[in-house]
């Protein structure tokens, strides 16, 4: 993402109004040193350890990470008198199982052909969506089933973005969650292939009229057995989430980004993006997986931060923008680079290369000169039928179908429901032994 916060212009008097508070309510002599030899060990021996995985296995253990600091657990004893582990909170034990009792499996290999898929907004405002008023406790099992669908980490962005969660009308049993965000700035092959200048993307602010579909995750057996992934691709597309978008953010949505979780790995084949129709890859990525310390290492990286460079810590874990969110985009990442730098941690350690496929939609037929500036928006010309029955007959017709077939042809049409919760009370060891080959799937 980019530094300059093209979706909401920073107000410098509101930033220095809020540092001048800070500042006064905080002693920074009260903050307690830290050793800058011993941090750099610390983070040394953490990323000694992961920046020898493969990025498969980094992936997992990041997962792993994320789920053991989300739910944390407690030791109790049953009334056998044999001790065992628990969820420390209830009420999330209530929801992880409430969650996975309402996945669509299917009861014969016919069953999608009943399915009527619809997206629920998420926001927890009292705003309608689709003539229904929004539940409050929507978002909560939108992070429970993001959690625990998939071995990729559960990560928030900054700025723009719109949650879903996928279900089946007719059952309202959960099909996945979908994540629409604000979309990367630069991506040089979608840009090469728009004609776009940077300046038409932040000063004009045409980068607002996309968005990415960042987190696009199906229910298992709708992903394996019905290739449930691309009919949340297609879904991303949806006249619901277009209007949604120009609703909530004033901007007129005509072109939609998503990455693969990877890109030119021959061992794990094609992408769920591949062969969609709508979508087209645009090449891929030149990017890096940047290695992150375990929980201990960053406290002690934000001590450090907030005794010696206090306004950088401030920007990255204190400021915040009018609407609430982290001032800075990637906030984190930032603080542990900058971190690394000064401690000059061995750059070995830091970075992995690490490629992701680039995949977009022109909602438009001319979307790309929309895009360029060089029409206005009642030039747009719509390119395809983008209500939802559409889109879904699309997968059905195209996709499901054919997958279907194809599995119960060679005998492996599953209907295995995969929840990755059990992850909750597993050793690092186990998970790893448990699920590494199932990361990217």
């Amino acid at each position: 993402m980019t530094d300059i916060d093209i979706h909401q212009k920073q107000d410098p008097a509101f930033v220095e109004k809020q540092w001048d508070k800070w500042q006064a309510e905080n002693d920074i002599n009260e903050v307690e040193d830290v050793d800058e030899d011993e941090l750099k060990k610390l983070i040394e021996e953490d990323l000694a350890f992961v920046s020898k995985m493969t990025v498969q296995e980094y992936t997992l253990y990041q997962k792993w990470c994320e789920v053991h600091r989300k739910y944390p657990t407690i030791k109790t004893n049953t009334v056998f008198g044999d001790e065992e582990s628990v969820l420390e909170k209830p009420e999330q034990a209530k929801e992880v199982i409430d969650v996975k009792n309402n996945i669509w499996i299917p009861e014969s290999p016919e069953d999608f052909e009943k399915l009527e898929p619809v997206l629920e907004f998420t926001d927890d405002s009292e705003k309608r969506f689709n003539g229904k008023m929004r539940r409050g406790d929507l978002s909560e099992k939108w992070n429970t089933l993001r959690t625990f669908l998939s071995t990729m980490k559960n990560n928030s962005n900054i700025g723009r973005q719109l949650f879903f969660i996928v279900k089946d009308n007719i059952t309202g049993k959960y099909l996945g969650v979908i994540c629409i965000s604000g979309d990367f700035m630069d991506l040089g092959p979608r840009d090469k292939a728009i004609g776009w200048e940077r300046n038409a993307k932040t000063f004009d602010g045409m980068v607002n009229h996309t968005a990415i579909g960042s987190s696009i995750v199906p229910t298992q057996p709708l992903g394996f057995s019905y290739t449930g992934g691309k009919l949340l691709a297609y879904l991303c597309l949806s006249d619901d989430v277009q209007r949604l978008w120009e609703e909530k953010y004033g901007d007129k949505l005509v072109g939609v980004t998503t990455t693969s979780l990877y890109g030119k790995d021959k061992a794990h084949g094609l992408s769920q993006y591949d062969g969609l129709k709508y979508w087209k890859r645009m090449g891929f990525t030149e990017g890096s997986v940047s290695f992150e310390p375990n929980a201990h290492s960053k406290l002690k990286i934000k001590q450090w931060l907030k005794k010696n460079h206090t306004r950088k810590y401030w920007e990255w874990y204190e400021a915040t923008r009018p609407n609430g969110q982290p001032l800075k985009r990637d906030h984190k990442n930032r603080s542990y680079m900058f971190t690394y730098s000064r401690l000059n941690v061995p750059k070995e350690y830091i970075k992995t290369a690490h490629c992701r496929g680039i995949y977009f939609t022109r909602l438009y037929e001319n979307t790309y000169e929309y895009l360029r500036g060089e029409i206005k928006e009642d030039k747009l010309i719509k390119r395809f039928d983008s209500s939802t029955e559409a889109l879904v007959d699309v997968w059905k017709k195209k996709h499901a179908g054919k997958r279907v077939k194809s599995l119960l042809d060679r005998n492996m049409f599953s209907r295995e429901s995969h929840f990755y919760d059990d992850i909750i009370f597993m050793d690092w060891e186990d998970t790893k032994a448990k699920y590494l080959k199932s990361v990217g799937r």
